[in-house]
């Protein structure tokens, strides 16, 4: 997601040159080559020109600190303008009522049931009891999905497959709510290939039954400026109150994200990327521009981490660090652990300097499939004391990992090595 375009500008902030000022002659090719770089992004000429014009007004004329260079100061602007054109400050759903509701629209295929079923778990996990209502009743394999997505997350899902009124069912599927203690329902609606009046009246129509405290307009993001205009005659009709921006993972150019807070003027809440239910970020305006700029996102990546780590057991493992006496068992979790954190690639980009740096290189999402491999292949004595094995044992645990010996080997060399450097980092904690 926006790597083409952070390529783009970041070169042309590079070739900023200057003494303590920011003047018109030397900004004036770099704020050409970012308006050149977000019309190629798929953002509307209109809306680059304006942000370039904005840049530009805010750079010129700028007195540059003896500490920081001409491009560093714009630098800091382009990142406070992107985040504006982001939306500007974070926009949390609103979750209010008994039970809230949560109205989704969109287009057919733009990812609406699949993002239904992302938002549930997402809603779980701050300690609420969702319940999903099949509402697309023209796509049968609809109710059967929104029936799957619900099973793998444990949360209910309301379906009436003789009913083919959407409004009845949703006001069915409110009564079964608080007969059921479900606070939060989420209502999957139908989708059509392109806007109709049918399909405006229909959703108008469960809206004005519903009276949702959120409508949630899901966007293909890969429509690029299709996915905008599609968003403002939804808005029209509907009045949402913040747009998921779909498939971010897809070969998308980021125009859509950069384009639609202007036209729409409603907030981005959530991003979706891929088909796992766990891969919904909540949409911060301030990180995005961040990780455009290529500074990273630390602190999206650090709250993945925090969601995934358990305390107790990250104290017991620095109890067994500080005793050295991690094992292949540690190993293996702090391994699983770090893959439920969501895509490689993607959490390598959020650290600060590397986005770029990684644009074109190729992580294999199964790299870590070996190791467990090798690992589980191993005794429980074998993971707790490595130093047992020999030869027949390698040859062994070779064999039932589909590895080599010397893929194990070389397990074992860095694994020793991990424990040495922890030895070293605990002898450094002790003297001071």
């Amino acid at each position: 997601m926006f790597e083409n375009l952070s390529l783009k500008i970041e070169k042309a902030i590079k070739n900023l040159k200057g003494q303590g000022r920011i003047s018109e002659i030397n900004v004036a090719e770099t704020t050409k080559e970012i308006r050149r770089a977000l019309v190629d992004a798929d953002v509307h000429f209109k809306i680059a020109k304006e942000f370039t014009d904005l840049v530009k007004t805010k750079a010129i004329g700028q007195n540059v600190l003896t500490s920081v260079s001409p491009g560093q100061l714009y630098t800091k602007i382009v990142n406070d303008e992107l985040t504006q054109l982001l939306g500007g400050e974070h926009k949390d759903i609103v979750i209010t009522g008994s039970p809230a509701i949560i109205l989704i629209a969109g287009l057919q295929g733009s990812g609406k049931t699949t993002f239904s079923g992302k938002l549930a778990k997402y809603i779980r996990s701050k300690g609420r009891n969702p319940l999903l209502v099949a509402c697309d009743v023209y796509r049968p394999a609809a109710i059967e999905q929104l029936k799957v997505l619900g099973a793998s997350i444990n949360t209910d899902v309301y379906t009436e497959l003789e009913n083919k009124n959407p409004v009845e069912i949703a006001k069915n599927a409110i009564a079964y709510a608080k007969e059921h203690n479900n606070n939060v329902v989420i209502v999957d609606t139908a989708g059509r290939l392109s806007i109709d009046e049918d399909m405006m009246q229909e959703i108008f129509n469960i809206k004005q039954a519903l009276n949702p405290s959120e409508i949630l307009f899901v966007v293909d993001a890969m429509t690029g400026q299709d996915a905008v205009n599609t968003a403002k005659n939804f808005n029209d009709r509907l009045d949402f109150d913040g747009v998921v921006l779909s498939k971010m993972d897809g070969d998308t150019r980021g125009g859509a994200a950069l384009s639609i807070k202007s036209v729409v003027n409603k907030p981005i809440k959530f991003v979706s990327n891929g088909e796992k239910l766990d891969a919904l970020d909540v949409f911060y305006p301030d990180r995005m521009a961040g990780r455009i700029l290529g500074m990273g996102d630390v602190v999206s990546l650090v709250e993945r981490a925090q969601s995934v780590y358990d305390e107790e057991e990250a104290k017991k493992l620095n109890k067994k660090i500080s005793k050295n006496n991690f094992d292949f068992d540690d190993f293996l979790q702090q391994l699983q652990q770090i893959k439920k954190m969501g895509n490689i690639k993607d959490l390598m980009a959020m650290i600060p300097g590397v986005g770029n740096k990684i644009k074109d290189l190729d992580i294999d999402e199964n790299a870590f499939k070996g190791i467990e491999c090798l690992i589980q292949s191993m005794t429980p004595s074998e993971r707790q004391n490595p130093d047992i094995l020999n030869a027949s044992r390698k040859n062994r645990i070779a064999r039932g990992s589909g590895k080599s010996i010397q893929d194990l080997n070389k397990l074992l060399t860095q694994f020793n090595d991990m424990k040495k450097m922890m030895k070293n980092m605990n002898n450094m904690r002790a003297k001071n």
